[in-house]
């Protein structure tokens, strides 16, 4: 799926995604969708249990002005 698909299917939700297409600035192009939620812990656990080789999680939504984001 393209990153336009994932984003308009899947409406504020974090998406794990595999084997994740970037560009050159490693901003997620599209993938395969493997799990979807609006719990990001759920998603973490189910990333755990597949093992991807090579995945992405995105959240889809608005992250608001006075959110700390820890990398």
């Amino acid at each position: 799926m393209t990153i336009k698909e994932i984003e308009s299917q899947f409406e504020s939700e974090w998406v794990l995604i595999e084997n994740p297409q970037t560009n050159d600035a490693f901003e997620i192009l599209g993938g395969e969708v493997l799990h979807h939620s609006k719990d990001r812990d759920e998603v973490y656990r189910k990333a755990v249990a597949l093992r991807p080789k090579r995945c992405a999680v995105l959240y889809t939504g608005q992250i608001p002005e006075d959110t700390a984001v820890v990398l």
